[in-house]
């Protein structure tokens, strides 16, 4: 048995979820995986992992284990990612992590720049609105709009970014334009589901050195980016939504920015890693054009 690939199809199997997903990534049959898995498991004399008919979760063992390889595997992919640094061409895959908002809307428009600066290096994109745990996942580094929640992490800030109260031209035809905060009470919003708590966010401004929390009345309620925002352009009710998500609708006409003469409240977009003695090249690479280009393409919304 090959030990270091059994740690990777190990790893794969739990970051994945399944015996057949993790087949399609090494591009082996699903038998090929679970006779690695049970191979593995009969050397390290452990169950690693709890098989059912619907799922699999991992034992106790299989966590720690599973922590481990994933710290040998990084070793070994930052000591080859390294040397192939210091020949002047930096290789490597990387996991990052998004929300589709922010992929669609700032990172995949700029990557074809970092295709062409890092031709070796490949991205796999993990798009997710929930919160992920990083190592578990098995994910490099994260991009995240709002600010960071305490945790063990290290964050660059890239910019910062304003919200933006818009309304479709149906809706402001139907129920005309709030003058004012207070204004907005009488109007229907669209609520979005804050994905750690499940409760509908509230609406915060900017004004005479206060911030102000308003709770709006939902005409329905959704946990999705472009879920929200389709409702805005149905005219179904009120958003606020961060710039980057709705500069091409206000600039087409689709919707209309609101309380413009309120200094809108900001919040920051970030690029978030783990703590690690050895970034990888590939990484350390992503991060720092996230920084440069990324972070100037913000400054501009």
């Amino acid at each position: 048995m090959d030990r270091l690939q059994a740690m990777e199809t190990f790893t794969l199997v739990v970051e994945t979820g399944g015996f057949k997903r993790a087949a399609e990534r090494l591009r082996v049959l699903p038998s090929t995986v679970t006779k690695t898995i049970k191979d593995l498991e009969a050397h390290l004399g452990v169950q690693l992992l709890n098989r059912t008919t619907r799922a699999i979760s991992v034992t106790d063992a299989g966590l720690r284990y599973y922590d481990s390889c994933k710290a040998i595997l990084r070793e070994i992919q930052a000591a080859e990612e390294d040397v192939a640094g210091r020949s002047g061409m930096i290789r490597g895959a990387i996991r990052v992590g998004t929300t589709p908002s922010l992929a669609r809307h700032v990172i995949i428009p700029a990557l074809p720049q970092f295709a062409a600066r890092y031709p070796g290096i490949y991205i796999d994109l993990h798009l997710s609105d929930a919160v992920v745990d990083l190592v578990h996942k098995g994910i490099d580094c994260v991009i995240r709009a709002g600010e960071p929640r305490l945790s063990n992490l290290i964050v660059r800030r890239l910019a910062l970014f304003p919200w933006y109260v818009c309304g479709s031209p149906d809706y402001l035809q139907r129920y005309g334009e709030p003058a004012s905060i207070a204004d907005l009470q009488r109007h229907l919003a669209v609520g979005y589901a804050d994905s750690r708590t499940s409760r509908t966010t509230n609406w915060t401004f900017r004004e005479a050195d206060q911030v102000i929390s308003l709770s709006l009345k939902d005409c329905l309620t959704v946990d999705d980016t472009d879920a929200y925002i389709a409702a805005g352009l149905a005219g179904l009710g009120l958003i606020r939504a961060a710039s980057y998500v709705v500069r091409e609708h206000l600039s087409q006409g689709r919707l209309v920015r609101l309380l413009t003469h309120l200094e809108p409240s900001t919040d920051p977009l970030s690029v978030l890693y783990p703590q690690s003695r050895h970034l990888s090249p590939a990484v350390r690479a992503f991060i720092d054009w996230c920084v440069e280009v990324i972070g100037q393409e913000a400054r501009s919304w």
